[in-house]
């Protein structure tokens, strides 16, 4: 699961990345991208090994959109809001659930 955590975490690289790769053009945020999209799929696969399909989606896209939201607040490119913080903790809640259920399932 720490794999997935890890990986995710590359995504939000993906997301601010691609805004300023304007097709490729600039170099370096090019190389972030692409780099991050690599280490995140493979990432992905080798959650993959020891997690349902479903499961590791969840988490994947959760943990991205949570992080992604997280990091444009602490930037200042996304507004914070007293109702964003509150559904961000209620994603964070899910994804944690989401694992327990899993690690339930693999224990019976």
């Amino acid at each position: 699961m720490v794999c997935l955590d890890i990986r995710r975490g590359l995504g939000v690289g993906l997301g601010h990345s691609a805004r300023k790769v304007e097709r490729l053009s600039q170099v370096v945020p090019s190389i972030v991208f692409v780099a991050a999209l690599i280490l995140s799929m493979l990432g992905l696969s080798f959650a993959l090994k020891t997690l349902p399909l479903g499961t590791s989606y969840a988490v994947w896209v959760g943990i991205g959109a949570m992080l992604t939201v997280v990091y444009g607040m602490l930037t200042g490119e996304e507004s914070v809001s007293a109702v964003k913080v509150v559904l961000i903790a209620g994603l964070v809640a899910c994804i944690v659930g989401l694992k327990a259920a899993n690690g339930e399932t693999a224990a019976s």
